[in-house]
């Protein structure tokens, strides 16, 4: 990842929030804990960069047990 796709900001929420975002690009990122519960998104919202993960996944699909918190 390169200084242009760092992130001042970032927010585990509701798939809700992909609404603010704008001028979004997707990552899919590796971890030492395995999958992460979807692709982060790197966006704008107010001219601040902001990462953004849906904690149950885009679909909603992860129900709370099945959230690797650690990844």
């Amino acid at each position: 990842m390169t200084d242009n796709q760092k992130a001042s900001v970032g927010v585990f929420g509701g798939s809700g929030f992909y609404s603010f975002l704008q001028e979004t690009e997707e990552y899919e990122i590796d971890t030492p804990y395995g999958a992460t519960s979807d692709k982060i998104v790197i966006g704008e919202v107010a001219g601040k960069k902001v990462a953004f993960i849906p904690r149950h996944g885009r679909n909603h699909n992860l129900p709370p047990h099945k959230i690797n918190y650690r990844a």
